[in-house]
């Protein structure tokens, strides 16, 4: 059988405010000099409740009233309706709410070097609540319609505003346990990483060495790949950006001074047809500030 409608299977909220206020109280006077009524409206709306339920929902004592067990079963569930309506209340209409910024971004420039930043951003006394969408394929910008956009690649994109945040710098990383292996670290494991950025070959001939073996593992995603070498699959062509962290605590060790700085990085972008809020102007500007 369908259910009855709201308005229908729930008594009138008059009726549950003065249950709710007197069960709290455990006083009809009390609950009525709260909500700004008198004692006679109090007890009438709760004798309706009680009527509508078939049920009784208080003990009338000599001084005050006590919840029966019914009463007692219904009160945690009125209380947290109401806690829940005004919650929902203070969240959407308050006039201190926080306004809402979404940004794109790869998955691997959040994790290898957006995250530790995050705590440098004011959003708290700039009431901004920022959303990160992560990334994994170019196609998924689309579906997010995000206020910013951070891609990689030459920043040669119509249409768009545009800032690097961070240069690429490519070199050969492993952990570090690896190179008690073999006698030349050329000898290990080669993982490689699908998609359109410089690689193993470009990276080589920077070096003016010969090139090194087919890769053993390879990865579409870069947060993925530096996980196995992290592990001791093999040697990495590295983002030297994005494994700050893990060089600097030792889980990864450079392998060559060689970088390679193809004309590409991290670009932050804003769409020109969009207009622009001025939450996200803020947020613009904290991102550029943070690349330094």
């Amino acid at each position: 059988m369908d259910s009855l409608p709201i308005n229908q299977s729930l008594p009138p909220l008059s009726w549950l405010q003065a249950f709710e206020a007197a069960a709290r109280l455990e006083s009809f006077t009390l609950a009525g000099e709260e909500l700004g009524r008198s004692q006679a409206t109090i007890s009438q709306q709760i004798r309706y409740l009680e009527n509508r339920l078939e049920s009784e929902l208080f003990h009338r004592l000599p001084r005050g009233v006590e919840l029966t067990l019914d009463g007692a079963a219904y009160m945690p569930h009125v209380r947290s309706a109401f806690e829940t309506i005004a919650a929902s209340t203070r969240d959407l209409f308050a006039t201190n709410r926080h306004a809402t910024v979404t940004i794109a971004t790869p998955v691997s420039l959040v994790a290898g070097w957006l995250a530790a930043r995050l705590p440098e951003l004011d959003v708290k006394s700039h009431r901004i609540n920022l959303s990160i969408a992560t990334i994994n394929r170019p196609v998924d910008y689309e579906m997010e319609n995000a206020d910013l956009e951070i891609h990689y690649g030459d920043g040669a994109w119509p249409g768009v505003e545009r800032k690097l945040i961070l240069e690429e710098r490519l070199s050969p990383v492993c952990a570090p346990a690896l190179l008690d292996t073999v006698e030349h670290w050329q000898q290990l494991p080669v993982i490689g990483l699908a998609g359109a950025r410089a690689g193993w070959s470009e990276w080589c001939a920077a070096a003016r060495m010969a090139p090194l073996s087919a890769p053993v593992f390879r990865f579409d995603s870069f947060v993925l790949a530096l996980e196995a070498a992290r592990a001791g699959a093999g040697i990495l062509l590295a983002s030297l950006p994005l494994v700050e962290t893990q060089l600097r605590e030792g889980t990864l060790v450079r392998l060559s001074d060689v970088e390679l700085r193809p004309r590409t990085g991290h670009w932050l972008t804003r769409d020109h047809r969009k207009p622009v809020k001025p939450e996200t102007q803020v947020v613009w500007h904290w991102m550029i500030s943070l690349a330094g």
